[in-house]
């Protein structure tokens, strides 16, 4: 539905009030949106028609956009379904008029919206309508209900007697009472003010060990389930192990239902006390229970999404090896273990099988000679061996050949979630056709190694494994979530255009899937681009998506400097400008970061260029081609802890934060079972949001609290292993009536656990 320019103005003028914008920076921003201009594109090249919002603002001002967006079509369909009516009043008009929030507008819209056939419905068509009317004026003082009925009883239209005609009458009240605005916004907010969420064993579950067992008689308020909670209990409800529901205030709530339809003393008002009875208890309470479930889960699903999208960032983020040769083991058992050699840019070179833990000795030795003959054959600088299943006895049977044959080569244990889903997917296949789905993950793991970004971008975020609960959220958010960080991160890296795999390339701003392989297909068919304006002469690249993508693209010794820059084309003839003032070229003042970082930029300032695109290009000037992640760093595993029998309790060990979720981290120390941080052990200081203390990826000490080898648990502090650690302060709060113990499984939090096959 096409707005009117008034009823933009008006969304314009609500975002810049509810985002506290600026009123120029609201329309400006919109209007590039509306033109479909990329979030990344307007964070970095447009900060001065935006007033330097980051990515954050944008997305945020983005998502409001298309809130009130669909709340005005909303109410446009809804004033054109009521004046059809003939109902539409100036009075209602304006209360739809003056909405903000969805769920008030479906209240006022409520009674005039074409319902089903209901008990209100079928009174009406008995002619019990103005019975209704009379009790609801409550101006009889003598008399009876029975006699003030006795007009309206008509056996024809099955109203046999008085109290027929008052059973339908009443039925017409409670559902006015139950669409009413004011009374549906009374009881919700008391509900969710109130209301305690509530957990039950099934009836049958009773006796049934499981995962919920903390949930089976269970209960808080409502208002304060936090999200993992949240979503545990309802995966329950869902697998038929626990009966949820919302305890409401009930009295106070009736009371307050009574104020609001019994207006004065009359000869019904014990009859109202029963209408607001029935109305509460029959269609006012289970509806707002419904609203207030979907609410909990929507905000829920926030939490988790916002947890999920936070560690994804950070695992794309990840240090790169870079540029190294890297043989990639992807470790087996029965199976073997599969080696695959690449070269610094990635390119697969050669790949064997071997059987260093099954067999005699005879498979032993010929699996060194094969790892040391792929080594010297390929130059390796690296060694990456997947965390899976023999990981820690491959990693010991590497360093062990490399030992004895007087090598010095890093042998880096490397997360290979999402690597089997990377082999069987269609990119992978297209990749390498020929090769076996164990080797594809072999190559995957050699190249996360040297770029997590480029290689983790070819597999659906949620099959990475940082999530909490990701099959349970709005799929919808979550993917729109996951593919907005994917985007940030590959453009705030930028992508080298002359070895991106199109996978890589579709999330560059302006680009998308179609683009990206056209871009492949024209390299592969006339060579490395020269220049980023030879984009241009790809089928379909227009200057729309030159605009957008150009300067997060990167050409490597090109013969244009700046295109191995952020600098934006658009802004090249400015950047010769400065290099001419000093009397140098472009590539000269590229190589001085010194005298770039001394350019006196007031001069440069114009209509369309500010100081904050300046400082950007000098910024750029002074560090060409740098890849703005953190330094390359690895966690160093004992050698002699390899199963979660060699730990033991005061153990301080080196480990990877492998996922971080509401309660606490999870960190990889080398046992094939990740250990839990509890939030309090996060560090020596109150932590309210763990992302705040730690990041996936990151190297952490951990002392070793507690093992349960049984159970596969292991309790680890990041807090005691630092040295004066001491206990964190306690912020005063409210307990919740029962909460979960203070160490949790992956189990209990709710996420998917599958053993580690053998291979």
């Amino acid at each position: 539905m096409a707005l009117s320019e008034t009823r933009i103005q008006e969304i314009l003028a609500i975002l810049a009030e509810e985002s506290g914008l600026a009123p120029r920076q609201v329309s400006s921003t919109v209007e590039l949106l509306r033109e479909g201009a990329t979030v990344p594109f307007i964070a970095r090249y447009r900060k001065e028609v935006t007033g330097e919002l980051d990515e954050v603002q944008i997305r945020d001002l983005a998502d409001l956009l298309a809130y009130h967006t669909e709340l005005a079509e909303r109410k446009e369909t809804i004033l054109a379904s009521i004046a059809e009516q003939g109902k539409l009043t100036p009075e209602l008009g304006a209360k739809i008029e003056a909405c903000r929030q969805k769920t008030v507008l479906e209240d006022l819209y409520l009674p005039y919206k074409p319902k089903r056939r209901t008990k209100a419905t079928i009174a009406r068509e008995r002619g019990l309508e103005p019975l209704a009317d009379l009790i609801a004026l409550q101006e009889l003082q003598g008399g009876t209900p029975e006699e003030a009925a006795l007009p309206f009883v008509d056996p024809e239209k099955e109203v046999p007697d008085a109290a027929a005609a008052l059973e339908g009458a009443g039925h017409i009240l409670a559902e006015r009472l139950a669409e009413d605005a004011t009374a549906r916004a009374f009881v919700r907010r008391l509900t969710a003010e109130q209301g305690l969420f509530t957990s039950r064993v099934a009836g049958d579950k009773k006796e049934t060990v499981t995962k919920y067992e903390m949930y089976y008689d269970y209960q808080e308020p409502l208002k304060e389930v936090p999200s993992h909670r949240m979503l545990a209990m309802r995966r329950g409800e869902k697998e038929e192990v626990l009966y949820l529901a919302i305890v409401a205030p009930t009295g106070e709530i009736v009371l307050g239902l009574e104020n609001i339809l019994i207006t004065r003393e009359s000869i019904f008002t014990p009859f109202l006390r029963a209408v607001v009875q029935d109305a509460y208890k029959r269609l006012i309470a289970p509806s707002i229970e419904v609203e207030l479930r979907l609410e909990a889960k929507s905000r829920a699903d926030e939490t988790a999404i916002k947890i999920f999208a936070d560690n994804l960032r950070n695992l794309l983020l990840l240090p790169p090896a870079g540029s190294r040769r890297v043989l990639g083991i992807d470790p087996g058992l029965r199976t073997g273990s599969k080696l695959a050699a690449v070269d610094a840019t990635g390119r697969f070179l050669e790949h064997v099988t071997v059987y260093p833990h099954a067999g005699g000795g005879g498979r032993v030795a010929e699996a060194r000679k094969e790892l040391l003959r792929l080594v010297e054959a390929h130059g390796a600088e690296l060694i990456a061996i997947g965390n899976g299943t023999a990981g820690r006895e491959m990693e010991l049977f590497v360093k062990e050949t490399l030992r004895e044959a007087g090598k010095s080569i890093p042998v880096i244990i490397v997360n290979e979630a999402g690597a089997s889903v990377y082999s069987a997917s269609e990119i992978a296949r297209e990749e390498f056709p020929e090769l076996d789905l164990t080797v594809r993950g072999a190559i995957s793991i050699a190249r996360r190694l040297q770029d997590p970004l480029a290689e983790l971008v070819k597999i659906d975020p949620k099959s990475i494994g940082v999530g909490q609960y990701q099959h349970d959220v709005n799929q919808t958010l979550l993917k729109k979530s996951l593919d907005a960080v994917v985007e940030s991160c590959v453009n705030f890296v930028g992508v080298d255009l002359n070895t991106a795999s199109w996978a890589l390339l579709s999330y560059v701003s302006g680009i998308g899937e179609t683009l990206a392989k056209a871009i492949v297909s024209h390299r592969d068919g006339h060579g490395p681009f020269p220049s980023r304006a030879a984009l241009l002469k790809v089928a379909r690249f227009g200057p729309k998506a030159f605009e957008q993508a150009a300067g997060f693209l990167r050409i490597r010794d090109g013969i244009e400097p700046l295109d191995n820059t952020a600098v934006h084309p658009e802004r090249y003839g400015l950047v010769n400008r400065m290099a001419g003032d000093l009397g140098l070229t472009v590539a000269e003042l590229a190589a001085s970061p010194a005298r770039a970082g001394a350019i006196d930029l007031k001069p440069y300032v114009s209509d369309d260029v500010g100081l904050p695109t300046l400082r950007d290009i000098v910024a750029e000037l002074q560090k060409p081609g740098r890849d703005p992640r953190a330094e390359f760093r690895v966690a160093e595993l004992r050698d002699d802890i390899l199963e979660i029998g060699d730990l033991r309790e005061g153990m301080i060990l080196e480990g990877t934060v492998t996922n971080v979720a509401a309660f606490g981290a999870f960190v990889d120390i080398g046992v094939h079972q990740d250990g839990l941080v509890h939030v309090s052990h996060l560090a020596n200081r109150f932590i309210r949001d763990p992302n705040d203390a730690v990041k996936v990826g990151e190297v952490v000490k951990v002392k070793v609290l507690g093992v349960d080898a049984v159970r596969k648990r292991i309790s680890l502090s990041i807090r005691e292993a630092q040295p004066g650690g001491a206990p964190p302060p306690q912020p005063r709060e409210k307990k919740a009536p029962r909460s979960e113990p203070p160490q949790r499984t992956w189990e209990q939090a709710g996420f998917r656990v599958t053993p580690k096959k053998q291979k």
